[in-house]
């Protein structure tokens, strides 16, 4: 069977993804299966038991023979008891979803159709003069990069509203062309299509979606994985007996070199070059965390690495215009040296890595796996692997993915109405503050390196529970394609909360209603930063946006001079003061297309009233909500007010519940509801104007699909998008609106930082949820609840319904073995790609991160 577009083939070994099949029904849950009087009898002996009596009835009693669990009992002797005793849970493959559509519109590429769109592109008659890309230099031209670019929203709702009438909108491909070899180098992006590729095929430039015509080649993206090797292998050889005797490491081109280099960025600040602060780290596990505080400044701006040069040294604050300088500096005695520090042993630097540290104790009862989520009746989400459509609990929506930033959702409908178009990452910043050159310079943002490639498999167990289902993703680059297997995690679980609940008295008044939520998850793994992506669906029409961060701090050189910047983390580490801001693209449709800003505030007020009594006296001081429309794109620039007194929603106002009032959707903050710190640095000047905001809503349009592009990192000063070009002061009233959220984090790091930072702090979210939209609490329709009622006389037992869905025991298969498949590679020739080393994979994972000298 051909693979579905854009999603590979995965390997047989892995049985979850071997097909989908609807799970057979449990025969105990044809029906109720038990009488009033049994039910009374259960609540009682419940009510009697406590929690230690929940378990036993639930639960089959251990044999005879059994201990406690603190005399370490092995797991398998109870499990295999139990086997004998129950039947096997129903699959764990999810049944097969039934997508409104039978193409998704918004699928990736594949394997196959990059191909032939490369060897469409090289044909004489495109006279391109290409090179393939993985035999390009920088003087060359190459395709850099091809993906799938998304079809007009029009066309593609036409389709998705009635499929049987309408075809899919044709497909075509955003192609990334490198022209090294034009006399003025420049980068640029073409349209190409309709594909598959055919005799109508053609190619025009791209610009539309941009306010410059061409990226500049000084702004490129990384073209080689060792781009600057000719550079630092001319100037880092001369300096290692001087480095080994100041620092202890050396960076000789050779495979023991104990230094490695990253350069921050931004590389330029319009184009016209390309430049960086080179800072050097020990060559060790966890590198960002042992820097040794010495920086050159290189010029690499051009095609002809002969002409990129050295143009200062930075040492223990010293700067120094040349190589020689800095040797002359060394020789007559005139330089400042750091002090010997004792974390800037090579030996000692295991604190570093995520080894568990050899004079730890161990926790009571920690040698016990901890508990993990089954789903005993069978999994409750649908999944259509050919279209990558997903269903739970009235909600259904398709998956998109690309090289930039990964995954996005598509169509995202509840109860068949279609809320949200688009639900896409944008952007993510990373502003740094120090006393040092490397900090004081780096703004990332990390499209530039593409969120969407740098997604990993992710690890069974740990990333996602046990039962979830993965899907793969494939992306592409200048030297062929590459499949994660797992890229996506799909499960369902128990948020341990009711959505709902009173306890009551009266009849009815008595319930609870299970928090059950879908979560879709993604990671990516940028150079020393992890970032969890996770959209997270509630049964009341609520989604959660939430992302995560971990991994290793970029981490300075602490001394006293560093106070203020940070937070020393060892005798020579500091982790260094930061902003993260994500941003997200939202396109809601509230009840259709034509939506309105609506904000929403609370005030204090003080009033009188006839009524009021003299012990009190006269006035009462008390809140009052206000709402006004925001009526022009310029005022929708926005803030959360202090306090949180307010909020922001889109509404339409010509549609309108039971009530009278105009349906609407709330956008709500969640955890850390931040925006930039820093505004006006050149190094961040316009190319995340959105970062500033919590939020902006401007008029959709198809020449704005995205607030960022790959080439903003390196264009502060004349982005290829300026997202304060959007606002230009149109009406948004009754149009068809984009909300642009952030999310972020003001990282302050802490000792607990190390090694890495924790995904229970730095966390960031925001919410999505019914506002007005229905006429009442759509997850009352739940019959996950219960409704308990009080004894009809003193003394008898407490009743309860719980709608028939009854607690089901079964045995779950198996955890099958751990086994990480890691990354499959594909050549341009659409053929596997052979094993790679553990050295190659860091390369292509870290880039400018980490650079290790090669001659």
């Amino acid at each position: 069977m051909a693979a579905p577009a854009g999603y590979e083939p995965l390997p047989k070994h892995d049985h979850e993804f071997e097909g989908l099949a609807e799970p057979a029904a449990a025969s105990h849950l044809s029906g109720r299966g038990r009488a009033v009087r049994s039910r009374r009898l259960l609540f009682s002996l419940v009510a009697l038991l406590g929690v230690i009596g929940i378990t036993a009835f639930y639960s089959f009693a251990p044999p005879q023979h059994a201990t406690y669990a603190s005399e370490r009992v092995p797991c398998t002797s109870y499990t295999d008891d139990v086997d004998d005793r129950l039947q096997k849970c129903p699959s764990g493959l999810p049944p097969p979803a039934h997508p409104p559509a039978k193409v998704n519109p918004f699928a990736s590429l594949t394997i196959d159709e990059t191909v032939s769109i490369s060897k469409w592109l090289v044909a004489p008659e495109r006279g391109l003069n290409l090179t393939r890309g993985d035999k390009a230099i920088l003087s060359d031209n190459f395709i850099y990069h091809i993906d799938a670019f998304r079809p007009a929203k029009k066309d593609a709702v036409a389709y998705l509203d009635n499929p049987e009438a309408v075809s899919p909108p044709e497909r075509f491909a955003r192609v990334t062309i490198h022209h090294g070899a034009a006399d003025d180098p420049h980068v640029m992006d073409y349209l190409v299509g309709p594909l598959p590729v055919s005799a109508k095929t053609s190619m025009r430039r791209l610009t539309e979606i941009y306010h410059r015509d061409s990226i500049p080649y000084n702004a490129r993206g990384f073209t080689t994985l060792g781009e600057l090797t000719p550079l630092l292998a001319r100037i880092m050889p001369p300096l290692a007996e001087v480095t080994e005797d100041l620092f202890g490491g050396s960076a000789r081109g050779l495979p023991n070199d104990t230094l490695v280099a990253a350069i921050m960025a931004p590389l330029s600040f319009d184009g016209s070059f390309r430049r960086g602060w080179v800072s050097w780290r020990r060559n060790t596990p966890g590198p960002w965390l042992h820097p040794v505080n010495f920086f050159q400044y290189v010029d690499f701006s051009g095609t002809d690495p002969s002409q990129w040069k050295l143009l200062k040294l930075v040492y223990n604050h010293q700067v120094f215009n040349s190589t020689d300088a800095f040797l002359a500096a060394y020789h007559d005695g005139t330089l400042k040296r750091h002090p010997d520090r004792p974390d800037q042993d090579p030996a000692q630097g295991g604190w570093s890595t995520r080894k568990r540290p050899s004079t730890s104790s161990a926790r009571d009862l920690d040698h016990l796996p901890g508990p993990r989520s089954v789903s005993f009746a069978g999994l409750r989400f649908r999944v259509d692997r050919a279209t990558q459509y997903v269903s739970w609990m009235g909600w259904g929506m398709y998956l998109g993915f690309d090289r930039d930033m990964g995954l996005s959702l598509w169509d995202l409908r509840f109860k068949g109405e279609r809320i949200i178009y688009e639900l896409a990452p944008q952007e993510a910043i990373a502003q740094y503050a120090g006393n040092d050159p490397m900090q004081t310079t780096t703004a990332w943002l990390d499209r530039f390196f593409g969120m969407g490639s740098a997604v990993r498999d992710m690890i069974p167990g740990y990333d996602c529970p046990h039962e979830a289902v993965y899907l793969p993703a494939t992306t592409h680059n200048f030297e062929g394609s590459i499949v994660r297997s797992r890229a996506i995690c799909i499960f369902e679980h128990d948020a341990a909360r009711p959505i709902t609940r009173h306890t009551g008295y009266s009849d009815g008044e008595f319930g609870a209603t299970r928090g059950y939520q879908l979560v879709i998850r993604s990671v990516s793994t940028v150079g020393n930063y992890d970032y969890l992506f996770d959209y997270i669906f509630q049964i009341d029409g609520t989604i959660e946006v939430r992302l995560s961060a971990s991994g290793y701090l970029q981490g300075g050189y602490w001394e006293p001079a560093q106070e203020g910047y940070g937070t020393a983390i060892r005798d020579t580490t500091m982790g260094s003061l930061h902003d993260h801001v994500i941003n997200y693209k939202v396109d809601l449709d509230v009840a259709g297309t034509e939506n309105s800003l609506l904000f929403t505030s609370t005030t204090q007020e003080t009033i009188t009233q006839p009524w009021f009594e003299d012990d009190w006296g006269a006035e009462v001081i008390q809140q009052k909500i206000s709402k006004r429309y925001i009526e022009t794109e310029d005022d929708a620039l926005l803030k959360f007010p202090a306090n949180l007194q307010g909020g922001y929603s889109l509404v339409n106002k010509d549609a309108k519940n039971r009530w009278g009032i105009p349906r609407g959707y709330a956008i709500h903050p969640g955890y850390s509801p931040i925006h930039n710190t820093v505004v006006g640095s050149k190094r961040l000047l316009n190319n995340a104007n959105w970062a500033r905001y919590n939020l902006a809503v401007s008029k959709r349009k198809e020449t704005e699909p995205s607030s960022s592009c790959q080439w903003n990192l390196n264009l502060p000063g004349d982005p290829m998008i300026d997202f304060h070009k959007f606002f230009d002061g149109e009406n948004i009233t009754q149009e068809d609106l984009v909300a642009w959220v952030n999310v972020g984090m003001h990282h302050l790091p802490q000792a607990e930082d190390s090694p890495n930072t924790r995904t229970n702090l730095a966390a960031s979210s925001f919410f999505l949820t019914p506002l007005n939209y229905f006429d009442e609490d759509v997850s009352m329709e739940s019959i996950n609840s219960i409704l308990l009622s009080a004894p009809v006389k003193p003394g008898e037992p407490w009743t309860f319904d719980d709608y028939g869905v009854v607690p089901v025991n079964c045995a779950p298969d198996a955890v099958p073995p751990f086994e990480y498949v890691g990354v499959q590679t594909y050549g341009l020739d659409g053929e596997p790609a052979p094993p790679t080393t553990a050295e190659e994979m860091r390369k292509s994972a870290e880039l400018y991160h980490r650079i290790k000298v090669e001659l």
